[in-house]
C-alpha cells in the first residue's frame, strides 16, 4: 500500500482559566491565529486536579472552542508552539493565567498536543508530542488509560459529540464537491 496524505482534521483548543476576561482575550488571540470558531462549549469547572492552582488560582474552569477551518494533522506541533506564545502573552507576574491545550479530532479519535514526553506520546516536531486521548467506538468517546483525569470522565462527551457532528458535516461537504 502506498502512503497517502491524511484527511483534514478538526482543530480545537481546550482553555483552562480563572478570569473570564482572560478567557475572552485568549479566544480573541486564537481566532486571530487560527480563524473563526464554529463552536464554544459550555463552561466546565475543572476539579479533577489542583496541578494549576498555585499558578492560576482557584476555581479553575475549562472551555473548548473548535475552528471552522480544518487542518492537516501535521500542523499540530506548530499550533502548540503558537498557543504557548499566546499563554506567554497572557502571563501575569511570571504566572501563567491561561492554559491552552490544542488538539484535533478525526472521526475516530481525539489527539492533544503536549510538550511533555510520556510513553504513549508520539513525537511530532519542535519538541511537541501527539497525545492520543480519546477514541470513538459504538457511538461514544472512550478514554485511553493514560488520558488526563477529566478526560476519563464523560464530562466532555456532549461537547466532543457536537464537535464530531460539525466535523462529519464538513467532511461530507468536502467529499461531495
Amino acid at each position: 500500500m502506498k502512503p497517502t496524505e491524511p484527511e483534514p482534521v478538526k482543530l480545537f483548543v481546550g482553555i483552562l482559566y480563572t478570569d473570564e476576561s482572560l478567557l475572552e482575550k485568549a479566544i480573541t488571540l486564537v481566532v486571530k491565529k487560527f480563524g473563526e470558531t464554529d463552536f464554544e462549549s459550555p463552561v466546565f469547572e475543572f476539579t479533577s486536579s489542583d496541578y494549576y492552582k498555585a499558578e492560576m488560582g482557584w476555581p479553575i474552569f475549562r472551555e473548548f472552542v473548535s475552528f471552522h477551518n480544518l487542518i492537516n494533522p501535521i500542523e499540530l506541533a506548530k499550533i502548540k508552539i503558537e498557543t504557548n506564545k499566546i499563554e506567554d502573552e497572557l502571563t501575569e507576574k511570571n504566572m501563567r493565567k491561561v492554559n491552552l491545550d490544542p488538539g484535533y479530532m478525526d472521526t475516530n479519535k481525539v489527539v492533544l498536543a503536549s510538550a511533555k514526553f510520556n510513553a504513549q506520546k508520539i513525537y511530532l516536531d519542535h519538541g511537541i508530542y501527539a497525545d492520543p486521548t480519546l477514541w470513538y467506538e459504538k457511538g461514544k468517546f472512550e478514554p485511553y488509560p493514560f488520558a488526563f483525569p477529566d478526560f476519563k470522565t464523560n464530562l466532555y462527551e456532549k461537547t466532543f459529540q457536537h464537535i464530531r457532528f460539525l466535523y462529519k458535516g464538513q467532511c461530507r461537504k468536502m467529499n461531495s464537491t
